[in-house]
């Protein structure tokens, strides 16, 4: 993979990253998503919603970024019929979908604030689109937050949709469908 103009190199995450990744969660959601999300409706998603999904680590479609051996960002894409949640909030196995007939979903990206908008959600979101299309999908969904949905569109993704995630205590997590064919894309060496 060709290094970023921003000179961030997203890996793969490992099973040994998984702490540290359950570490930066809560702190990017606190830190980051309160212009768009209330304190009560972040402190409800954190861990359910906001949280390790380990089945993307150990599927290998989840990266992280480091500075100075600090994981400062994470992300990644799924090959699984879920489009959001963690392991807390998962039932049973996740089953793998279709790449002729289903889209790959981009999942779980968080950045620490300190590291925020220096290129590492994007460096992340580059990584994750070479993998999906040398997986052989040709489309894509991400269920997105607020926040995330620049990001997203900065990458051509439209949005198909506007929900809200059910959270405890009666509140919900306002989110946004997207989508976006891959089709034609030429996968860089």
């Amino acid at each position: 993979m060709a290094v970023p103009a921003c000179g961030w190199v997203p890996r793969v995450a490992v099973e040994a990253d998984i702490s540290a990744i359950s570490e930066l969660i809560p702190i990017s959601v606190r830190g980051l998503q309160g212009a768009f999300y209330s304190s009560a409706q972040m402190e409800a998603a954190i861990g359910g919603v906001f949280g390790v999904d380990s089945q993307l680590v150990r599927d290998g479609t989840y990266f992280v970024v480091q500075d100075g051996g600090r994981v400062v960002g994470c992300g990644g894409w799924s090959k699984r019929r879920s489009i959001h949640g963690s392991d807390r909030a998962r039932v049973g196995t996740d089953p793998e979908i279709d790449p002729r007939t289903e889209p790959a979903r981009i999942r779980a990206f968080y950045v620490h604030p300190y590291w925020a908008r220096q290129g590492i959600g994007r460096s992340i979101m580059a990584a994750c689109e070479a993998a999906v299309l040398a997986a052989g999908f040709s489309k894509v969904t991400i269920s997105s937050t607020l926040p995330g949905e620049a990001l997203y569109a900065s990458f051509g993704y439209k949005p198909v949709s506007r929900y809200e995630i059910p959270l405890s205590g009666g509140l919900g997590l306002p989110c946004v469908g997207m989508a976006k064919s891959l089709a034609g894309a030429v996968q860089a060496e």
